[in-house]
């Protein structure tokens, strides 16, 4: 007997372009729609938006989403929703770096971003201690952060999903796919 007979007929009937592009699609949507994994991401995200070399928050966040099989689209939103307190953040976690170091408070400006994405070798020569301090302040708070946010949100999700389950009626299965 040959695999195309004996395959399930629904999954015959789908097309190529539905198996190998529509369907990783809503996986990506749907993946970790759970208050854990929801809380997860959340918490993630945040930590990892203030990350404090601009330009590679996106990155860091597309890693951890496949790594941790969190939500994209929330880990997404979740970063771009803290770029208004990026800046202000990358300032405290260049300062709270050098202090755990005992190096003079550096002089930061616009131009370390410009000259790291134009002569990344430069940027390293003269910045690249003072940006490992930030990496460093940055780590030290990470966890904790990580950790309080998921903590608190938590609950909050928990709550959303049993008011949300109440008001279904009863023996309502959720849809099977997102995406037709």
């Amino acid at each position: 007997m040959n695999e195309a007979t004996s395959a399930d007929p629904a999954e015959a009937a789908r097309t190529p372009w539905q198996r190998h592009v529509i369907d990783p699609i809503a996986a990506q949507l749907t993946q970790g729609i759970t208050p854990e994994k929801v809380a997860l991401t959340l918490a993630v995200g945040t930590a990892l938006a203030l990350f404090p070399i601009l330009g590679t928050t996106t990155l860091l966040c597309i890693a951890a989403g496949v790594l941790l099989k969190l939500n994209q689209p929330i880990i997404q939103m979740v970063n771009a929703l803290c770029t208004p307190i990026h800046l202000p953040v990358i300032y405290l976690e260049f300062r709270f770096g050098s202090w755990l170091f005992g190096s003079p408070s550096p002089h930061l400006g616009i131009l370390m971003n410009h000259l790291l994405w134009s002569d990344p070798r430069e940027f390293i020569e003269k910045f690249g201690l003072t940006a490992m301090h930030a990496i460093t302040g940055w780590a030290c708070v990470a966890p904790i952060w990580t950790l309080l946010v998921y903590v608190m949100a938590l609950p909050v999700l928990r709550e959303v999903l049993r008011r949300k389950s109440s008001l279904l009626p009863p023996n309502c299965p959720p849809p099977a796919h997102p995406v037709p």
